[in-house]
């Protein structure tokens, strides 16, 4: 085990022990030393962390991870700094109040974790942000580093004096310090945990801005690099928060905890944001560059939303423990798609669980049946625990349940026990039982079988109409049927809806429904006996529950035949979901969805589900067809949807994503000459950008088909040198069909720790293409070696962090060959025993993917 581990049963030990209660820490950026002399690792940083806490008495310690303890006192003695180790610095102390001082030598991260530093390519500015979601402040100053040892923050910062800095309090202006830098003395901050304190720090541009709050305005700026700042669409994004504050403050009867609220986007940042307390960073991807869809805004507005919602929920309020970060997230993830809602409702928009319907919950499903499937409240006995199991069912599959909570107690019962919940709990932390407690209060409802169904379980439940007609077509009977994997056996209690869809003059339209609760295996619906059939019978209506669903063999017939035609958006998402259900379970040909998503997704309405259906169509062409047939697939794969763009309105959603389509599925010469005709200006479709982002998926394309080489996508670098521009490019670099591409890109990947996580991620990602196989094949072999260096922590790999472990081990992982003797020899590895749980966890659900698409592939022969 990692000796900076820590877990729960040290956590708990401490807690009864000890209090923290305030933090003041100095961070000294200036790059000098202690004696004024420059340091001599410019990869350095000084800092100062003063501590004051309560004790029982006792031996204990605080956590940091840092190059060297300087100096330490505990009130008036001093502590020897070599016995400092594993990332705890020990001490002892009488019962009473105390005051622990840390001087440390830090390091900043290129990893995305603790202290990041990163100098931007466009113009060589500096810029700072830190990453300390689960346990990352201790990189940047001692503390007690668990959720439950909630304090006051305050920090002082020096920097040079023309650098903007801010953190968790309002800002402040510099005063002048030694040296000709400056020194910001920031506020103490209300009670917050370690994880969601923040330093920004660097040559940002600041577009400034205020929210106004139930107690009044607040600072609200937005903060991104200076090479960014004219894509920085200021105005919609203060919109978004605007509205959020208003539908949060009254659904959560909370006003606004914190005294500010600026949101910072940042470069390499591995996460898409983070709720650090009045200081949000955010990934500066979502600072669109090039033309995206209305998908991208929509899902840029929701992380928007999930990260305010973490104000309330996580920040005001945090779990005692991280058992709870399901509750954390997944109620961050429901409140967001909730205020959306709202919002759309009060201004016009698209109903956001479609979206959520077509993105999100097929995440969860798919994760919760992997083999290492686990129950939403999750054991998180350590750290490590804990970032194996920030996943789908973490995010999307908690959401669900959330989302059938909410219909089983009533929105209003919900949101009135999460007032209470709030109103007792504020700045203090809490567990699943304290939030429960409150919603029973407020709707009378027993909940005591939804923990023990829903949230310590796992798998889904699929649901099916089992039914008869007399002969003018009217149910006699009408029973929903409920099973469940024998490797998860549990049957789950469902609030849930049946919908009933008639073709009305070309349009497959609700005719009927009724809203149910069902148990057990069997549950009859006696509302819906006399009732006409209809054309369609779709279970999960309104999608108010977390199941997977089948359609009977009429209704599939009619979705064949008319899915464009199903006006209901999130009928539609229902629908789209169980066909590719049936595919992945091998009850659908490849081919046949493949047809099936030509069909339809023409007509398609919602954004995210134009993006979500190709990925799927073309991994139903490439994974999950065989290999003889492949080559057709993706020819009837490409020229479909060179037909849907053809015909698509120029400028639309529809045009980007059809074109996106054809760059990614087109592997001929002359669909090849095609793309480099487009990067070249010509048979350009009018209305499409060839911007700058569209012009490196198209190198990339070609550089996977083997069409150009080094020197052109050099070329293309010098039309974009921005960090963007060295992402893409590497990425590029790494899909050449080219064996001396692919050796240096290996070697970039997986023995290189000086290559930056978004440019690993880049490289990673375009490592594998299906039509390689020849070039790739030996590779294979390779991947198993880094997998064991990976899990025996060998020096390239022991200070990469764990977002670079991940990303080589699942984004390496050789799908397109890995056949039988290749998932046969991983399967003898992982009985060894030799990997830890982590690698362990990568290379099974991987191997699951890829035995999934052979018996795919055997189903569609």
């Amino acid at each position: 085990m990692n000796p900076a581990n820590i877990t729960r049963a040290s956590a708990q030990q401490r807690s009864q022990q000890i209090t923290a209660e305030a933090y003041l820490v100095t961070v000294d950026l200036s790059g000098l030393g202690l004696d004024g002399a420059p340091l001599a690792d410019p990869d350095t940083f000084i800092s100062t962390s003063e501590i004051t806490f309560s004790s029982t008495g006792g031996e204990s310690h605080v956590d940091l991870i840092a190059d060297a303890v300087l100096d330490a006192w505990l009130d008036e003695e001093q502590l020897d700094p070599s016995t400092y180790a594993d990332g705890r610095l020990g001490f002892r102390t009488e019962p009473g109040q105390h005051t622990l001082v840390v001087t440390a030598m830090c390091r900043y991260s290129h990893t995305g974790e603790g202290l990041h530093r990163f100098v931007d390519p466009a113009d060589d500015r500096v810029y700072l942000y830190t990453q300390f979601e689960t346990a990352d402040a201790r990189r940047m100053y001692a503390n007690f580093e668990q959720p439950d040892q909630k304090a006051t923050f305050q920090l002082n910062v020096i920097a040079p004096k023309h650098w903007t800095v801010i953190s968790n309090a309002p800002a402040v202006e510099p005063v002048a310090g030694a040296n000709g830098f400056g020194i910001w003395e920031f506020a103490p901050t209300p009670r917050v945990s370690s994880y969601i304190t923040a330093l920004i720090a660097g040559e940002y541009h600041v577009r400034p801005g205020q929210i106004e709050t139930l107690t009044g305005p607040i600072q609200a700026n937005l903060l991104c690099r200076q090479s960014m700042a004219e894509y920085l669409d200021a105005d919609r994004i203060m919109t978004t928060t605007q509205r959020g504050f208003e539908v949060f403050e009254e659904a959560f009867g909370h006003p606004y905890a914190f005294g500010t609220y600026d949101q910072v986007f940042v470069p390499e940042f591995n996460a898409g944001a983070m709720e650090n307390a009045g200081c949000v960073t955010i990934r500066d991807e979502y600072l669109y560059r090039s033309r995206v869809s209305a998908a991208a805004y929509e899902g840029r507005d929701n992380t928007i939303l999930h990260e305010l919602a973490h104000m309330w929920f996580g920040d005001l309020v945090t779990m005692t423990w991280w058992d709870d970060l399901w509750l954390n997230e997944s109620f961050a993830e429901w409140a967001s798609h909730y205020a959306q809602q709202r919002i759309v409702a009060k201004h016009g928009g698209i109903d956001p669980w479609v979206s959520f319907g077509n993105a999100r919950k097929g995440w969860a499903y798919r994760q919760d049946q992997l083999p290492t499937t686990h129950p939403i409240a999750a054991d998180m006995v350590d750290l490590e625990a804990v970032e194996q199991n920030f996943d789908g069912i973490t995010y999307a599959k908690g959401a669900s349940t959330l989302k059938q909570l909410v219909a089983q107690v009533g929105e209003e019962n919900f949101l009135a026990g999460v007032r209470t919940y709030f109103a007792e709990h504020a700045y203090g932390n809490t567990q699943l039982s304290d939030l429960l407690g409150a919603l029973e209060k407020a709707s009378g409802v027993d909940l005591s079988n939804f923990t023990s169904e829903w949230l310590e379980t796992t798998g889904p439940n699929t649901l099916r109409a089992d039914f008869d007609l007399d002969d003018q077509g009217r149910f006699t009977r009408f029973a929903i049927v409920q099973t469940a994997d024998p490797a998860h056996p549990t049957l789950r209690t469902h609030r849930l809806a049946v919908g009933i869809y008639t073709l009305v003059d070309g349009v497959l339209r609700r005719t009927h429904d009724t809203e149910l609760t069902i148990a057990g295996e069997r549950t009859d619906v006696p509302d819906l006996v006399g009732h006409a059939r209809g054309d369609l019978v779709l279970l999960n209506d309104r999608d108010l529950t977390y199941a997977k669903v089948r359609l009977d063999e009429q209704s599939f017939a009619i979705l064949v035949e008319h899915i464009g035609d199903l006006e209901d958006p999130l009928a539609r998402a229902l629908c789209w979901g169980a066909a590719w259900d049936m595919c992945r379970d091998g009850e659908l040909p490849s081919g046949d969805y493949i047809d099936l998503v030509l069909r339809g997704i023409g007509s398609e309405t919602d954004a995210t589900a134009l993006g979500t259906l190709r990925g799927q169509a073309q991994l139903a062409a490439l994974a999950y067809t065989p290999a003889e047939r492949r080559a057709a697939a993706r020819a009837r794969l490409a020229s479909g949807f060179a037909a849907l763009l053809k015909d698509a309105e120029a400028g639309s959603d529809h045009q980007l994503s059809f074109a996106n389509q054809v760059v990614a599925a087109v592997d001929t010469p002359a669909g090849a000459e095609l793309l480099k005709a487009w990067l070249a200006g010509e048979e350009v479709p009018e209305g499409l950008a060839m911007d700058a982002d569209m012009r490196w998926r198209i190198v990339s394309s070609l550089a996977r088909m083997g069409a150009i080489g080094q020197h052109e996508i050099d070329a293309e670098l010098a039309r974009d040198n921005t960090i963007t521009g060295q992402e893409s490019a590497a990425g590029a670099r790494s899909a050449l069909r080219d064996a001396a591409a692919k050796e240096a890109a290996w070697a970039r990947a997986t023995t290189d720790s000086s290559t930056p996580n978004g440019t690993h991620v880049e490289i990673c990602s375009h490592f594998w293409s299906y039509g390689q196989e020849d070039l790739t094949r030996d590779y294979a072999q390779r991947y198993l070696d880094v997998a064991q260096r990976i899990s025996d922590q060998a020096p390239e790999w022991k200070d990469r962090g764990h977002a670079a472990a991940q990303t080589a081990l699942v984004q390496l992982f050789p799908a397109p060959v890995a056949d039988r003797g290749f998932l046969d020899e991983v399967a003898a590895q992982l009985a060894s025993g030799r990997h830890s749980d982590s690698v362990t966890r990568v290379l099974r659900e991987q191997s699951d993917a890829a035995e999934r698409a052979l018996r795919v592939q055997e189903a569609s022969r």
